[in-house]
């Protein structure tokens, strides 16, 4: 078993890990163990465990379980599993999640894939995968757990947030990662549309106006009532906070919005992709 690097490029994640590393060594000691003897006792090596007490590495979550249960810490260690969860991800998808949580009503127009809330595990990696340079495998598995995680906000079980989506039909006939990752996609993107709080639409490419031809971008309401935008851009990820361009993005998702299929007409050119897919 092995740790996952840090990239701990930002000052948020660094902290945590520094309290954790300063904990975890603290119970060591008061142990008596060595790093050799404590790498050994929860089967990990003495490399393994300086880097974790150097704040250099991020422990995986049963690292912690078995450093819990060797030194005897009665779930105060594996207790920091949370606090760890969070800064596991890079710093663009923790404050974009932030935001997400903090929504009453996200609004989300895409042209080039499906956008991430909605994409399936399988369908994410196959996004991911297309990335040049590749990312390392320990990478993109990271991205892969980072995207499925933010998706437990869309759910049918509670009112909030509100969603609406509106989806080039470009989106539904690319066939990312391949005829049976789309078909799992197309069948989510119809799981979803049945959703209480989720209106999904789609712009067919049959459509002379498309007000959404600059690319893809997103609106989040927020409980203070205030709105804010999102767009990203190749490695470029911008939260867009000033007022007169969150008007402007408004008034565009609203122009788009109106140029797309309603939801009920929508949902049938979902099912026509997926029966020619």
């Amino acid at each position: 078993m092995g740790d996952w690097d840090a990239g701990l490029e930002d000052d948020e994640a660094g902290a945590v890990m520094k309290t954790v590393a300063r904990q975890l060594k603290l119970w060591r000691e008061a142990a008596g163990l060595t790093q050799a003897e404590f790498g050994t006792a929860i089967g990990y090596g003495e490399e393994s465990v300086s880097s974790v007490e150097r704040g250099r590495r991020i422990p995986r979550p049963e690292y912690l379980d078995q450093a819990d249960e060797v030194l005897g810490a009665d779930g105060k260690i594996a207790a920091m599993k949370r606090d760890l969860a969070e800064v596991r991800y890079p710093k663009k998808v923790r404050d974009l999640k932030k935001l997400e949580a903090d929504a009453v009503e996200l609004c989300a127009y895409n042209n080039s894939v499906v956008h991430g809330l909605l994409q399936t595990e399988e369908y994410a990696r196959a996004v991911f995968s297309s990335r040049r340079p590749p990312f390392t495998p320990d990478d993109l598995e990271q991205r892969v757990a980072a995207r499925v995680a933010r998706q437990e906000i869309v759910s049918d079980a509670t009112a909030q947030p509100v969603f609406s989506f509106v989806q080039c039909e470009s989106t539904l006939r690319r066939p990312i990662g391949g005829r049976m990752v789309m078909r799992g996609q197309l069948e989510r993107l119809l799981e979803i549309s049945g959703f209480r709080n989720v209106d999904l639409q789609v712009l067919p490419l049959g459509h002379e106006e498309n007000s959404g031809l600059a690319g893809s971008f997103r609106l989040l309401r927020l409980k203070d009532g205030t709105t804010v935008g999102h767009v990203e851009v190749q490695h470029i990820s911008r939260v867009i906070v000033d007022p007169k361009e969150v008007q402007l993005l408004d008034m565009r998702y609203g122009t788009i919005r109106a140029q797309a299929l309603s939801p009920r007409e929508s949902k049938a050119l979902i099912e026509k992709a997926l029966g020619e897919t």
